[in-house]
Parts: C-alpha cells; structure tokens; sequence
C-alpha cells in the first residue's frame, strides 16, 4: 500500500468481475471512471488471503522462452478528485474473492473507516429477458430516503431469494457497521453474451454521477453504443431467427409475462449469442 490519499467525504464504488459481471458492465465502469477521471492507484488486494489460483489462475507472461511476469488475481483501489468540492471518489476493480469473504469486507470497510468513507456502492449486472434497447436498473438501499433518491432516477426495488455474489455481504456487514450502502444491478439481454452493452454502461454512469454528484463525460459510451447499436439492428434485420426472438421479448415485455421467457431461457430456448457476429466495438 502507498500513502493513503487524503479525500474530502469519499464514496467507494466496488465493482468485481465473475457471477456479477454480466456484459462487463460493473467492471467496465470502474475503468472507465478510472481512466476518466483521473484515478491514482493507491492500494492492492492481498491476493494469498481472498483467492483460489487453481480457480481465478494467476497470468503469465512469456516472450521468447523467457517468463517476463506472473499476475496473480486480485485487486486495486484508486483515488479520484471528482472536481467536486464535496465528495471525491474511492474505485475498487477486482475479482470477486473466492475465498474468506467475512475477513475481505472487514479488510475494506476498515480501509474505509481510515479514508473517511460513509457511503458504499457495490455495482453489478446480470443476464435478464429484456431488450437491448431497455435501460433497467434495480438495487438496494440501507436506507428508504437513499433509495427515494435512487427513485427519481427509476431505479427498481430488488425482490430476490436465492444464490448471492460479494456484494450483498459488503451490504450485510456495511450496515452493521453503519454505512450508508448501495448496491446496483443492471440488467442485460441474454442474447447479446460475449459483448460490453455501453448503452446500459452509459445509464449506470449518468446514475452515479447523479447520486454522488459529480461530472462525468459519458459521449464516449454513447458514441461506443450507437455504433453497437447499429450492428445488432442490422443483424436482427437479416436473420429472421434473431428478428423472431426479439418479437417474442417485445411481445412478452408489452404482456407483462417475463416468467414464461425466463423458464425458456433456463433451458437454453430462444437464447442466441451475438458475439460470433458482431464486429469488436
């Protein structure tokens, strides 16, 4: 670890790659607040504690017989000056922990409470029967004034049982321990697995900025997304099984009727990858 940076009321804003990665947007906007806004790297993961190598493999690299570096999996935190006079930024980008998730939010909440932070977003996104064109977001708050907040930008109550990623224990332990604590949701289209949906990364981004308050230049997601965009309407146009897909999703959003698309999803029905068609955004 450097010197911990000196911040004026920070808000650390965590995202993992893995279960709640979907489309790479939680870990595609920690980096593009990173790089634009200028983050400072001031402290890294201690990898021993939170990993499985032969799960999450350390990356090698080697160049002409020789081993140039070994990159275990982990993670990093940055500082950001917002502009703002009031709330800087803290951006975690990691692999979710594999291993003692107890002892790595204890670890983080600890580092928060020496860096003066009292609000805690987690970001996450995941497959969901929606469309490319929807912009849906869910989430959950510690508090019902946060999450009226979180409201005026539509942003849905979660209504969940079942299997959990990092994020609802840094939410669990975080109240606990009195912070303020966030945790958003995403929610992306099956059929475009394999791609970064911008234009859901560019909603996530204007969110944030909202709530944090701070300025965010969000033409570049927008530009990344209607070339995207422009792609997947073309092949939807010219391949009557993806048009056909899309017309059940629209006819099932307009009835209000997602259970039945989802049972279909689970068995793999109706679910075509565009990956292998688009070209690199």
């Amino acid at each position: 670890m450097q010197q911990l940076p000196e911040l004026s009321d920070p808000v650390l804003i965590a995202s993992f790659d893995g279960w709640g990665n979907a489309l790479n947007v939680s870990r595609a906007m920690a980096d593009y607040l990173i790089r634009k806004l200028n983050g400072e790297y001031f402290a890294r993961l201690n990898s021993d504690l939170f990993y499985r190598y032969d799960e999450n493999r350390p990356v090698v690299n080697i160049s002409e017989g020789s081993l140039k570096s070994v990159l275990p999996p982990g993670g990093s935190f940055y500082s950001i000056i917002t502009g703002s006079k009031k709330r800087n930024l803290i951006v975690l980008r990691a692999n979710e922990p594999t291993l003692r998730w107890f002892r790595f939010v204890d670890d983080m909440l600890s580092l928060c409470v020496k860096l003066g932070v009292k609000t805690v977003i987690t970001l996450g996104s995941m497959y969901d029967n929606v469309l490319h064109t929807d912009r849906i977001i869910s989430g959950i708050a510690s508090k019902e004034t946060v999450f009226s907040k979180l409201k005026q930008k539509n942003v849905i109550p979660i209504n969940y049982q079942g299997p959990t990623a990092i994020h609802s224990t840094i939410q669990s332990e975080g109240m606990k321990q009195g912070f303020e604590c966030i945790s958003l949701w995403c929610h992306c289209p099956y059929y475009l697995q394999g791609t970064t949906h911008f234009g859901v990364l560019s909603h996530l981004g204007d969110l944030l900025s909202y709530f944090v308050g701070f300025e965010l230049d969000l033409e570049e997601l927008n530009a990344s997304w209607k070339e995207l965009n422009s792609q997947i309407q073309t092949l939807i146009e010219k391949n009557p099984e993806f048009k056909e897909m899309i017309g059940d999703l629209r006819k099932a959003k307009v009835r209000g009727s997602w259970a039945s698309m989802k049972e279909s999803a689970k068995k793999g029905d109706k679910v075509i990858p565009l990956k292998d068609f688009l070209k690199p955004a």
